[in-house]
């Protein structure tokens, strides 16, 4: 049965890698089969692929609302947008998580140039830049002209000290992180010139994907219970991590939840973090 992709593709209905992303989520094989049988009794020839997203996304919040905040983690992170701004302080928490000190949005004067940094990160001695490419479009792809530019940038900083974590520091290292993926012409400059590449799926086991599953790194947007506004605000008052809802139920407070709703949104939080 052909499908339609989010980019127009029009490719054959894969039973076994929907079988595999709903077993990611935490549901258990028996209701993996369930929701299975179900929408492949559903779907149709020309059906798209967002259309069996949301079928399935459905039948997983009737079961458990974490499993289905856990298959909406790729959406999560895209909602972190439209600016980018939000996804650089999630990566932040991400290197932070991983006993990083971090800063985010700095200007450093570089040899030629004052270059706007996203986050800068330091650890063991060894300080990195790490720039963001935030992208809106679930298909979109960050190709070789993005390492290739950022290298630029890394090479007119790296010779200067500048004052990051409170004293003259060198920059030595640097990151490029998407939300999305990297072309094999991008993976291939990196790797070249000593570039560290982060995405949804690269590398292929410390990934986005696999970095929030092994420490619960959770963003806030990916929690059902709470709205697309109620989730904005919480990322305004710097609460992007699911985990930091958890200890800190104020914030729910101060989004003026009522007591129930800030019951469910907790047991939600508490059941994706403590997934393993």
């Amino acid at each position: 049965m052909k499908i339609i992709k989010h980019s127009g593709d029009i490719v054959e209905f894969n039973a076994e890698k929907l079988k595999k992303s709903l077993l990611k989520s935490g549901a258990n094989s028996e209701v993996v089969e369930r929701i299975l049988q179900s929408i492949q009794s559903e779907i149709y020839e020309g059906i798209s692929t967002k259309q069996i997203y949301k079928m399935a996304f459905t039948m997983l919040k009737k079961i458990a609302n974490s499993h289905a905040a856990r298959y909406n983690l790729r959406e999560a992170i895209r909602l972190l947008g439209p600016a980018g701004f939000f996804f650089e302080k999630y990566i932040a928490r991400l290197f932070f998580a991983e006993q990083y000190e971090t800063v985010t949005n700095l200007t450093l004067q570089g040899k030629c140039v004052s270059h706007e940094i996203d986050v800068v990160v330091k650890k063991n001695g060894t300080i990195a830049m790490v720039e963001c490419k935030y992208h809106a479009g679930r298909d979109a792809a960050s190709d070789v002209k993005v390492p290739m530019y950022i290298l630029s940038r890394f090479n007119d900083l790296k010779g200067n000290q500048h004052a990051i974590f409170g004293k003259e520091e060198i920059i030595s290292k640097c990151w490029i992180v998407t939300n999305n993926r990297f072309t094999t012409d991008a993976i291939d400059f990196a790797n070249c010139s000593g570039l560290n590449l982060l995405s949804w799926n690269y590398p292929e086991d410390n990934n986005l994907k696999t970095k929030n599953d092994n420490s619960y790194l959770y963003p806030v947007t990916c929690l059902t219970t709470l709205s697309l506004a109620e989730k904005d605000k919480l990322l305004i008052l710097d609460v992007i991590l699911v985990k930091e809802i958890i200890n800190n139920s104020d914030c729910l407070e101060k989004i003026e939840l009522s007591g129930s709703r800030i019951k469910n949104v907790l047991k939600e939080a508490s059941d994706l973090c403590r997934y393993i």
